[in-house]
This record gives structure tokens, sequence and C-alpha cells, in this order.
């Protein structure tokens, strides 16, 4: 098993801890997190799906979910990407924002 694989199932085991509050499951298992990639570097590439168009909790969930993965050690950069949701273009530029705050702090 590679860096890339271990920091994965790590990654995996930390989202199950996201709970959907509206619905008491996790965010894994409610399938909000896709396409989750990470290279041999650390960066970790996802979308998130947010459970309707108009989730009332799509920011706070999605801040969420960049918080329990910046947890996980060996985890270097986020890159993340919102869809389906009315709100996605301006919740795609906050996380970003975020997102490189955070990148900058860390060093």
């Amino acid at each position: 098993m590679n860096k890339s694989d271990i920091l994965t199932k790590a990654i995996l085991k930390r989202l199950e801890t996201v709970i959907d509050p509206e619905t008491g499951a996790n965010v894994l298992r409610m399938r909000l997190v896709e396409d989750l990639h990470v290279n041999e570097h650390g960066k970790v590439t996802y979308t998130f799906r947010p459970s309707s168009p108009l989730c009332p909790i799509a920011v706070p969930l999605a801040l969420s979910i960049v918080d329990a993965i910046k947890e996980v050690p060996g985890v270097t950069e986020q890159d993340l990407t919102v869809v389906g949701y009315i709100y996605a273009e301006h919740l795609n530029e906050t996380l970003k924002s975020v997102l490189s705050e955070s990148s900058e702090e860390e060093k």
C-alpha cells in the first residue's frame, strides 16, 4: 500500500465522524463527498454535493468536511469543489479563500 492509499484510508475514516445534523448519518454514508483523490504529496482533491440544491446547512457542513480532512496527518493541501447547490459558485469562492488562508498559516 503506497502513501496516497494510506492517506486516503485515514481521510475516509475521519470523514465518517462528520455527521449531517439533519439526518444523523455521516457524509460518506450520505454520499456527499465524491471523487476523492489523494496524491503522493498529500494534496486532497474532492467534490462536495449537498443533499439538496437548497441545503440549509451546506456551508457549515462543507467547513466541517474541510476541518476534518485538515486534521489528518499528512494532508498538505485541499482542492474542494461544491456542486449541485444553488450558491455553489459563491461557496466555492469562500472555501478557496478559507483553504488558502489555512495553507498560509501552516507555512
